[in-house]
């Protein structure tokens, strides 16, 4: 625990707080702060915790979010679009997945290995192959208020993630959108 400890002044610092300031949000002393600080003391289990609870909604309030991380330009497929078309679109826009939707609703994802797929599967349908016929599983759908913790975490499995508010799509986050907001 005492290598926790020691992380207190830091992450305290980065937050840029002062001692009392953190005593005060932690409801403890600002002279337990202090005395643990320079390694006088070891605090109770308790006031270590609210300690902890306390540096943890800092780092909560200072995470970006979903909509400061979100690609606001989304370009749907409808699930009834040849293939052809949609690979013409993905080239023109410079991108290589696309929700698809049905009637206003998502109901699926089209990516490029999802294309290659479907074309391996039947070569001779490449002209009439249709959306529906090949799209998989629709990604995951967060709120605007999402945490980037959270959205790392959905992007280790998906290829995207689309950010909704009010039942409304309003935006996309793919890997590389992640990766390009990372400093």
């Amino acid at each position: 625990m005492l290598e926790n400890l020691n992380e207190i002044k830091r992450i305290r610092k980065k937050h840029g707080l002062n001692q009392k300031e953190l005593a005060e949000r932690a409801n403890v002393s600002q002279s337990l702060i202090a005395k643990i600080e320079s390694e006088k003391i070891e605090p109770s289990f308790s006031n270590a915790k609210k300690i902890f609870q306390a540096l943890e909604e800092l780092r909560e309030k200072e995470e970006l979010k979903a909509k400061q991380l979100m690609n606001k330009k989304v370009v749907f497929a409808q699930s009834n679009d040849k293939i052809k078309d949609v690979i013409q679109t993905m080239k023109k826009k410079g991108i290589s997945q696309m929700p698809v939707m049905n009637k206003n609703n998502i109901c699926g994802l089209l990516t490029e290995g999802i294309i290659l797929k479907g074309i391996t599967k039947s070569p001779e349908k490449i002209n009439s192959l249709k959306v529906e016929e090949i799209m998989e599983d629709s990604p995951p759908i967060i709120s605007i208020k999402t945490g980037m913790k959270t959205i790392l975490e959905l992007l280790k499995d998906n290829q995207i993630v689309l950010v909704a508010e009010k039942g409304n799509v309003k935006g996309i986050i793919s890997k590389s959108d992640l990766l390009g907001k990372i400093e």
